[in-house]
């Protein structure tokens, strides 16, 4: 018996669970990033609690739901890293203000449960590889050889 394994079918899991991923969290962020820039009631009122001022709900918002443009767009894989990058730095951000301010735990979990499901999303990102610099050995010259 021998056992092979299908390249093809490996890159299609990973293509579904990456969507899948990244389905989930951009639905997530817009919902969140719609909330904040129409003011829910909610969002400023969480705000005001974290000490944070009314219009930086407009703020976020905004860039939230420019960074899910960036994931679900097609190409523009360095402006993808930008906005994985954002929205790391967003959800860390809510996590450490809730904590902070002594909020209960699902009011600090749920930004990193988030930000788990968007590291799934950015690891399995099929552009991944085009932003990420190019290894040079140690000792070979500086000179590109590709050009």
């Amino acid at each position: 018996m021998s056992i092979s394994t299908d390249n093809t079918t490996i890159t299609k899991s990973k293509k579904t669970y990456y969507w899948l991923a990244t389905s989930l969290a951009s639905l997530a962020l817009t919902g969140i990033g719609a909330s904040d820039v129409i003011h829910a009631p909610k969002v400023i009122e969480g705000l005001a609690e974290l000490g944070y001022p009314a219009y930086f709900a407009t703020i976020i918002g905004v860039w939230q739901l420019l960074g899910v443009i960036a994931l679900i767009v097609p190409g523009f894989p360095r402006l993808k890293e930008w906005a994985y990058a954002g929205f790391f730095f967003t959800l860390t951000g809510a996590s450490l203000s809730h904590a902070i301010s002594g909020d209960s735990l699902g009011h600090i979990l749920f930004p990193l449960a988030l930000l788990s499901v968007l590291a799934v999303s950015w690891v399995l990102q099929p552009t991944r590889a085009a932003v990420l610099p190019e290894v040079r050995p140690k000792n070979a010259p500086l000179v590109n050889m590709h050009a």
